[in-house]
């Protein structure tokens, strides 16, 4: 990232609450092809959420803590801010002197923007508004959160608009929070009903949803230069997992989730 950083454009796509086994499952069924194309060996990596819900999750990789490979380390970092005796940063991590990565890559030129979703981004209050305080430019709209059923398409056509009016040469750091999977999610599954409510089923249906239209958001931000992407899971959810239900809680199914990171190179969708 050290080689990286103030060379290419970077994306980051937070699946909110999205679940490591349903995202295997539709990778390795064939039902995320536009995602699945990107994924390096078509394959999501298995890793560890820094933190079991949305606030703690993105505190912790806004600081550089992106989720931890699910085998033993070491497991050097790609971002890390510089302070004495850390273990995960390595010659390669691209090290900031700010006390987040969006500061830092404010500091070495790049436009911040975050594209908001669930409520911790919506700006209606102190609380929501911390996380996306921390860019340069911050969008949120009702269009954009959890109870629309075409959240992401909306979001997508916000990005869109953002790098068409960004300057030629000026690098960008593209945050994206989907809320596609985040519960309510059951219109997302033909013949589902509020009643009903979410279920592991309208959750792939959800990310099924995304994979329809990520591509769009892949394109944009691939659209003037080579794009170092990362797309992954704050944190999972349970749908009466060994009894347990949603998250901020310390079941398998929370704190597994998939990550990959992988280059778009202009014109190549």
């Amino acid at each position: 990232m050290s080689q990286v950083v103030g060379r290419a454009d970077l994306l980051l796509v937070t699946l909110d609450t999205l679940r490591f086994d349903v995202a295997v499952e539709l990778a390795e069924a064939g039902r995320l092809p536009n995602l699945a194309a990107h994924l390096p060996g078509g394959r999501w990596e298995e890793r560890h959420a820094p933190g079991s819900f949305t606030y703690a999750s993105h505190q912790a990789m806004f600081a550089g803590f992106l989720p931890t490979p699910a085998a033993p380390g070491p497991h050097p970092r790609l971002f890390a801010a510089r302070f004495e005796g850390s273990e995960s940063t390595a010659d390669r991590t691209y090290v900031f002197d700010a006390p987040d990565l969006v500061s830092g890559l404010a500091d070495a030129g790049y436009r911040t923007v975050c594209i908001g979703g669930v409520g911790f981004f919506n700006k209606r209050g102190a609380l929501g508004s911390v996380l996306p305080g921390m860019f340069q430019e911050s969008h949120w709209e009702p269009e954009f959160g959890v109870a629309s059923p075409t959240s992401f398409e909306a979001q997508v056509a916000r990005a869109e608009r953002v790098v068409a009016e960004l300057p030629a040469g000026q690098r960008l750091f593209l945050f994206v929070n989907v809320p596609s999977l985040h519960q309510p999610n059951w219109f997302h599954l033909p013949g589902a009903t509020r009643e009903a409510g979410d279920s592991r089923a309208t959750h792939a249906a959800a990310l099924e949803y995304v994979d329809r239209h990520i591509g769009r958001l892949f394109a944009a931000a691939s659209s003037r230069r080579r794009c170092f992407t990362i797309v992954c899971s704050d944190h999972g959810t349970a749908y009466g997992d060994d009894g347990w239900t949603g998250h901020r809680l310390g079941h398998e199914s929370v704190w597994t989730v998939p990550y990959a990171h992988f280059f778009l190179e202009p014109g190549a969708h």
